[in-house]
């Protein structure tokens, strides 16, 4: 274990990481020493604790020059306006406040996190339900379509509990399942929020055995597309353990940020989700819902 590792684990504990996991939460609640929202639990907090866990050189999918010149451009066959969002999503409801700063603070990090190798995609995974990945994948996704003449796609690849349409208020239609299993063109799952400027491609219609078209050919060359079409791809993905959905995924991103939740992930579940995420990928942690004093 890296001594960065080492460094957020402490502070976890410091946080009461060290509690039992709670599984009946679904989100991040508020970070009281960044915001006092009028209905607790609406507004999820980070404490910008993105911290490198290495400098190894990475393999990155796609990432050559020559894979991201000359790209048809895709066109979304579905433009949504005035999509109802969940409030929740605070750097598209209330861009001026603390929370949504630390939510710019997370993605300057990631942006410059290393000068030689481009974080273009970035995949966000947990220890477990309950951390607030969801949530905070699209906040960050929102926070980097807001970006002067940025392209981002925010992908749901958590098919076991796909929840991007809901907290964008999506219409019903086909998403990336339905992509993979070739019942639909990407330009068909695709999404556009015109207001905000990204583009979502949810889970779409999900199969009985959905991990099975993680590791597919398909897969590996939707996020091709993707990266080619995009300025910034952000993939919410299943928790880390003890799901296999992670490590399927982890071969095709630049990297993976774990998000951990102070007070309900435990030290256990950290570690755990650690060690099966790819050393050289994990980039670093979001700690939700900590003291920063």
């Amino acid at each position: 274990m890296t001594p960065r590792i080492q460094d957020i684990l402490d502070k976890a504990d410091r946080e009461g990481a060290v509690r039992r996991v709670r599984t009946d939460v679904a989100v991040a609640a508020a970070d009281p020493m960044l915001t006092t929202p009028a209905a607790p639990g609406l507004e999820p907090a980070l404490a910008a604790t993105l911290a490198a866990t290495g400098t190894a050189s990475t393999t990155h999918l796609g990432t050559s020059t020559a894979a991201t010149v000359a790209a048809p451009p895709l066109t979304p066959a579905r433009i949504v306006a005035g999509a109802l969002l969940d409030p929740r999503l605070i750097t598209a409801n209330s861009a001026n406040s603390a929370v949504a700063e630390q939510y710019r603070a997370l993605r300057t990090r990631i942006v410059h996190a290393d000068p030689l190798s481009p974080v273009n995609v970035v995949l966000l995974t947990s220890a477990g339900r309950g951390e607030g990945k969801t949530l905070t994948a699209g906040n960050l996704g929102l926070t980097m379509a807001q970006e002067w003449q940025r392209r981002i796609c925010i992908v749901d690849a958590d098919l076991r509990r796909p929840q991007m349409q809901r907290l964008f208020g999506l219409p019903d239609g086909p998403g990336l399942c339905d992509v993979l299993a070739g019942r639909a063109s990407i330009e068909e799952a695709l999404i556009t929020l015109e207001e905000h400027g990204v583009t979502i491609l949810p889970a779409g219609h999900v199969p009985a055995h959905p991990a099975e078209l993680l590791g597919t050919t398909a897969m590996r060359r939707t996020l091709e597309t993707l990266r080619t079409q995009f300025d910034r791809v952000v993939i919410d993905a299943a928790p880390a353990v003890p799901l296999a959905d992670v490590s399927i995924l982890a071969p095709l991103v630049d990297r993976v940020l774990l998000v951990v939740r102070a007070g309900v992930t435990t030290r256990p579940a950290i570690q755990d989700a650690v060690s099966a995420i790819d050393s050289a990928k994990l980039l670093g942690f979001v700690l939700n819902e900590a003291d920063q004093a």
